[in-house]
């Protein structure tokens, strides 16, 4: 039994951007509720690195929610998308991956959605499994369907036709194959990113063309990294990873501002956003302590992806640090590379991800904030020299074991 569809669509609106159509997707639920027939939600992912992380999620949670009101989610794995590679946001032509990168990413994407997903109700496609028998003919013909004009009307291939910087003709296939995809699923509803609009817009067009009923279209936010300014991205080195251990999860979601850590709740969290906002009121009249909003969300998070046992031991890990000083028990561990046997402080800091550049380490040691080996440093000079560890602490929580080599 499928709930009405108002109640639907209070679910699906929430934390999204954009629905192309409303009106066409309460349609397509009252349709769905009185025949019975669940709807084909589908989401792509290139398997473009072995990690997700927190901002990926957002879409799947969005998966999951339409799982929770009975509808078909399609997890649309693009091994062949892949091959070609995204050029969405791209200043110039990416570089595609290779069949094996490809084939291991896409299976720690498998393991790693089905930990917001119900297996059971999830349906993993490649598009390999139909664009792989494509012939020269049938990508003619499905490239006639589209025009160069249209394609330039995306942001980036403007920009950069613009600025006389190549655009590879491969590149146009993206999007081609991408929306040939809702062709090939029939998808009554595709989800992606802000940034993926007019793929799915393109989606919408050959769906009209094959003569079916065209997908509505659901956005999602980009969600902010650590740094509370930038998209979340491991380049930018702002990640929580859903693969991240306990410890170093908890303490990540501890380290978001206060006023971040409210759309962290809105995206990711199962809460209601009648609970959601009731904590906001609490916390703006002086009735809720912040902190204590964040450790609850900390908690939520790091217990959907490593149980609840793991998740209180890292918020009793992450209390004695705040409150005694300790060294948690879990410390991220990491390899740097030297240069003529060393490596500057600060430099090693910001490779390890604990700080967001050289000129912040700096400031750190300059205020006595940084601990090599529990012992305070104030030269931002200081050295690390090859074949050695440290302990290295970066203000109260921030830890690293880093190895130079």
């Amino acid at each position: 039994m499928f709930k009405p569809v108002s109640e639907q669509m209070d679910l699906i609106r929430r934390g999204t951007v954009t629905i192309i159509q409303e009106t066409a997707l309460e349609e397509k639920l009252n349709r769905s509720r009185n025949t019975g027939q669940p709807l084909r939600i589908k989401a792509g992912f290139d398997p473009t690195a072995p990690d997700l992380h927190l901002g990926h999620t957002v879409l799947i949670q969005k998966m999951r929610q339409f799982q929770q009101l009975g509808h078909e989610v399609l997890f649309l794995i693009g091994d062949f998308t892949g091959l070609i590679g995204d050029p969405t946001g791209k200043s110039e032509t990416r570089k595609p991956l290779t069949p094996q990168q490809i084939a291991i990413n896409a299976e720690t994407y498998k393991t790693q959605a089905f930990r917001i997903l119900d297996p059971q109700a999830t349906r993993v496609v490649f598009n390999s499994t139909w664009m792989n028998p494509f012939s020269a003919a049938d990508m003619i013909q499905l490239a006639s369907r589209h025009t160069v004009a249209r394609m330039l009307e995306r942001d980036d291939f403007a920009k950069r036709y613009r600025e006389n910087r190549p655009i590879a003709i491969h590149e146009f296939l993206y999007p081609l194959v991408q929306g040939y995809d809702s062709v090939a699923l029939k998808a009554d509803v595709e989800l992606g990113g802000t940034d993926q609009t007019f793929n799915l817009l393109v989606g919408r067009e050959l769906q009209r063309e094959y003569g079916q009923e065209p997908q509505c279209i659901l956005t999602v936010p980009i969600l902010e990294g650590l740094d509370g300014v930038n998209k979340m991205s491991k380049s930018l080195n702002n990640t929580i990873a859903i693969m991240d251990p306990p410890g170093e999860m908890f303490g990540k979601v501890m380290s978001l501002s206060d006023t971040l850590m409210w759309r962290y709740y809105e995206l990711l969290s199962a809460q209601s956003m009648r609970d959601i906002q009731a904590a906001q009121q609490a916390v703006a009249e002086g009735r809720q302590h912040p902190m204590e909003c964040k450790k609850l969300l900390a908690m939520e998070l790091t217990a959907r992806y490593h149980g609840e046992p793991a998740a209180l031991k890292a918020r009793e890990s992450f209390e004695s640090v705040f409150k005694h000083g300790e060294v948690p028990e879990e410390v991220m561990e990491i390899t740097l590379p030297s240069e003529n046997g060393q490596l500057g402080l600060a430099t090693a800091m910001r490779l390890a991800g604990l700080v967001a550049s050289n000129g912040e380490g700096m400031r750190l040691i300059q205020q006595n904030a940084v601990r090599v080996d529990e012992q305070k440093v104030n030269d931002s000079k200081m050295t690390l020299v090859a074949g050695q560890r440290y302990l290295v602490r970066a203000g109260k929580r921030k830890f690293a074991r880093i190895e130079i080599i």
